[in-house]
């Protein structure tokens, strides 16, 4: 007879992440400060890379507001958003024509029959980023947005990014480290031993995980952000409005009961400084490339011959 494997803080309910973000995709604007912030920061990075990509993914797009910044930057690429969450597609969608509607207007009112025809139209998907709906060797650059601790095994996910990547085509990403929500999660531990908020792949694992998954020239990098907060109940509110949910598998399915909210909160009290609630967030930073590939699928070493140059 089978026997049910224990389940850990990190992994997911995968049906209950999705459920989340569907629910969220009214609110998520409004509450989405940190992630625009580290978006922002992300794009900054790009900066400093040389490329023209065709095709860009943004895998985990959610409303679509980087969609924006990666057109602004490359005008000129077929754009596609992806999310697990069918509304937050189609946020994304309606947000983009928009935009479009917007700078029309703009433009013709300002340049006439000499407005560029270039418009940010781009594909919205609902689909997972462990298994893309995208044919192998199409995407040229993967920008993936606090998307990746959704998943619970990341590298499910880089395996997937390099099948659709090109060669030579780049992945940058960010995703939350250990110490993310660590008052929150410490005040937690004080009501109760349960799975209240989930653990985070440390940054050195994620570059392990990049390597083994085939990638090349892994860049890891860290930093670390904090919201606050005048109560609990607005902390719990704004993770509540992203979507950001405990969705562990081995969560507790019951209410908490008083007593021991009331000793969480207490734990949490003792962390405000100057009169305000932390909130940490550990953000890693990676990007990697798509190499050559060495084998073949059937797993035979591919031997590549160079012309000798006349003499």
């Amino acid at each position: 007879m089978p026997t049910e494997r224990a389940t850990g803080p990190m992994d997911l309910d995968r049906a209950q992440v999705r459920r989340a973000f569907e629910r969220a995709a009214a609110t998520y604007d409004e509450a989405a400060v940190l992630q625009r912030e580290v978006g922002q920061r992300m794009a900054e990075r790009l900066g400093f890379v040389r490329m023209q990509p065709v095709t860009i993914l943004d895998a985990g797009c959610g409303t679509g507001a980087a969609l924006g910044e990666l057109h602004a930057r490359y005008p000129d690429a077929r754009l596609i958003g992806l999310d697990l969450a069918f509304n937050m597609t189609l946020a994304a969608r309606d947000r983009a024509a928009a935009a479009a509607r917007s700078a029309r207007s703009l433009l013709g009112r300002v340049l006439g029959p000499l407005a560029p025809a270039r418009e940010l139209r781009p594909w919205c998907i609902c689909g997972d980023i462990a298994s893309l709906p995208i044919k192998p060797a199409s995407i040229d650059l993967i920008w993936s947005n606090l998307t990746l601790q959704w998943i619970g095994d990341p590298q499910k996910s880089f395996a997937e990014f390099r099948r659709v990547l090109r060669v030579g085509g780049l992945l940058s990403f960010t995703t939350f480290g250990p110490d993310t929500l660590k008052e929150l999660r410490a005040a937690f531990l004080a009501a109760d031993r349960a799975t209240h908020v989930g653990r985070f792949v440390d940054m050195h694992d994620l570059g392990d995980m990049l390597v083994h998954a085939g990638f090349a020239d892994p860049v890891m990098d860290m930093e670390s952000l904090t919201l606050t907060y005048a109560d609990a109940i607005g902390l719990m509110r704004d993770l509540k409005a992203i979507g950001a949910h405990n969705v562990t598998a081995g969560r507790p399915r019951g209410l908490m009961g008083r007593q021991r909210w009331q000793r969480m909160l207490a734990a949490l009290e003792a962390t405000r400084r100057e009169g305000r609630l932390p909130a940490s967030f550990e953000i890693v930073y990676g990007h990697a490339w798509k190499p050559e590939p060495r084998m073949t699928d059937d797993g035979s070493a591919i031997i590549r011959v160079e012309p000798r140059a006349r003499r």
